[in-house]
């Protein structure tokens, strides 16, 4: 994968969690608030206080997750068109939602 596609993959990525994540955020009255700057998406959360940051990591074509104290390191998969955790097989949406879910049990 070259840069370019690496871009095109990585915000399209980015861009569909980040819209599935404000529409649970609205729905649910969930206990998280999205937001985005240049590029990086930040999941704030009040109780327990925390802050997910997700990031774009071009020179490594992979998308980085830091959250509850651990860096997450995910591939694109072209056969699952998506960027996923190596070691679970777990799609970035998959991955978040576990996160927020473990979030809460902190």
């Amino acid at each position: 994968m070259d840069e370019q596609e690496f871009r095109r993959a990585a915000e399209g990525a980015l861009d569909a969690l980040k819209r599935r994540l404000i529409a649970r955020e609205e729905e649910e009255d969930a206990a998280f608030e999205v937001e985005e700057q240049n590029g990086v998406l930040n999941i704030l959360f009040e109780e327990p206080a925390g802050k997910f940051v997700i990031t774009p990591n071009t020179p490594v074509r992979q998308i980085w997750i830091s959250a509850l104290s651990t860096s997450f390191k995910l591939d694109w998969d072209a056969k699952a068109g998506a960027f996923v955790l190596p070691r679970s097989g777990e799609a970035l949406d998959i991955l978040v939602d576990r996160l927020i879910q473990d979030n809460g049990k902190r």
